[in-house]
């Protein structure tokens, strides 16, 4: 069903906690309840089948501010046993426009994306057969037969001139020679809207313009290497069972599937209504049955959400989780809270994970040929001031990180091309020429950090 339940021995919660901490730092009450909410999707395979029904997900509100790993632990997560997920803003259903949005297209949204991966998966297990077609489709336009002839020696000579040109074929001898092939259907990615909570009717209409685009087969020239390509690609469509493909989607996505829902304190009855927006605790009494377990129709097939395991995130800065109606907060049984980020946080985001984001500028950078070395006392500062900008300023976590280092590297990034530098020194003075006038300044650092 996926690579966890492959290797589900290797995923135990220490095992789990143990990956999360090569891309998040601290945050280890969130990451070991993850870690058993991901171990006990695995347990519940493992029971009878009777009994696997009865078994619910244990749904988890995650409460801290933004920028401290709320998202970023889900999204590794899915990533890590290759689960189907969907990011949602739970305040996307009460914003004026959206009256009426039918909240089941979250559930439609996680299967398109599931859907997708199951599809990609086909094609690539069908990769070396389709190969194999692709090469015969193109012996036959290279060397077409006539199947008139029963004498047994223009057989035989046909038989060689076809393997010496498959030969031909194999070595990329024949690559620039032009050939005329059947097009494959061109289609912009047209998307039909339907009415609000309606998306199932522009599905069906999308799939009838299709149908007639492709009625109509055309032909072109394109090179032997290029029609080689093409084919491949259309082989592998024709030998992937769409039904098969389809039944995966549901089981993933209902056996596996991961929502996380954001923002889940804006949603509150806390600080009142805001005149011209949809019901908060109405778009709450919405998203009850998807948690709760319904059966939502997609284009693929009805998708149960009994065992979807639903991730629910906020700040609760001006409401607290008891805001949410009683049902909801029932079935959101696991509560994790999430620290704010310290200065020597900020520093251990900067350098320790595998793809940090000093890393990830230095590797920028040497794509010019320019190195780029930090000094920890330099580290340390950027990590500072990132703690004071957002103290003085909105708290924003670890996404302040971002705006800092780009504000930073800007002039370094800008001349590095033309630069005969081979590699420059990150230093803590130079952190507090480029930024520490910033931080300082309360109008400055609110406009440019």
């Amino acid at each position: 069903m996926s690579n966890f339940t492959q290797n589900a021995q290797d995923l135990t919660p220490r095992n789990i906690v143990s990956i999360l901490d090569g891309y998040i730092i601290g945050q280890n009450n969130a990451k070991r309840a993850m870690a058993i909410a991901l171990r006990n999707r695995w347990r519940r395979m493992q029971v009878r089948k009777d009994l696997q029904q009865e078994i619910m997900p244990k749904n988890i509100l995650m409460i801290g501010p933004t920028g401290v790993g709320k998202t970023e632990i889900s999204r590794r997560l899915a990533k890590m046993i290759d689960a189907p997920f969907v990011k949602i803003e739970a305040t996307k259903f009460t914003q004026v426009g959206y009256v009426g949005k039918d909240v089941d297209s979250i559930i439609r949204d996680l299967t398109q994306i599931a859907y997708q991966k199951c599809h990609a998966e086909a094609m690539v297990n069908a990769q070396i057969q389709a190969e194999k077609n692709a090469e015969e489709e193109l012996l036959k336009i290279l060397y077409p037969q006539s199947t008139s002839s029963n004498d047994e020696e223009t057989k035989e000579t046909a038989s060689k001139t076809k393997e010496k040109i498959r030969q031909q074929l194999r070595r990329g001898d024949l690559d620039d020679k032009e050939i005329t092939i059947k097009a494959t259907s061109t289609q912009a990615n047209l998307h039909v809207m339907g009415p609000p909570g309606m998306e199932e009717i522009g599905d069906h209409l999308q799939e009838m313009l299709k149908g007639l685009n492709n009625q109509k087969p055309k032909t072109k020239k394109v090179t032997v290497k290029e029609a080689k390509q093409e084919l491949q690609v259309q082989q592998a469509h024709n030998l992937v069972d769409e039904e098969e493909v389809r039944e995966l989607t549901i089981e993933r996505v209902e056996q596996g599937g991961i929502v996380f829902l954001d923002e889940i304190d804006k949603i509150t009855r806390s600080g009142g209504e805001i005149k011209g927006d949809v019901s908060r605790e109405g778009v709450q009494r919405d998203l009850l049955p998807l948690i709760e377990g319904t059966s939502v129709q997609t284009k693929y097939g009805n998708v149960n959400t009994d065992h979807i395991l639903f991730i629910a995130s906020g700040a609760f800065h001006q409401s607290k989780p008891s805001d949410l109606i009683a049902e909801l907060q029932g079935r959101l049984p696991i509560r994790v809270e999430l620290s704010s980020l310290t200065t020597d946080d900020f520093e251990r985001i900067l350098s320790e994970p595998k793809h940090s984001l000093l890393k990830q500028y230095s590797a920028l950078l040497e794509a010019d040929g320019v190195i780029i070395k930090w000094q920890k006392s330099a580290i340390a500062k950027l990590a500072e001031i990132a703690y004071q900008v957002n103290e003085k300023n909105e708290n924003i976590g670890a996404r302040r990180l971002h705006t800092i280092l780009e504000t930073l590297l800007a002039d370094i990034s800008f001349e590095a091309p033309d630069s005969s530098a081979s590699s420059i020194t990150i230093t803590v003075k130079m952190v507090e020429e480029k930024l520490q006038h910033l931080a300082d300044d309360q109008d400055l650092s609110e406009y440019i950090l």
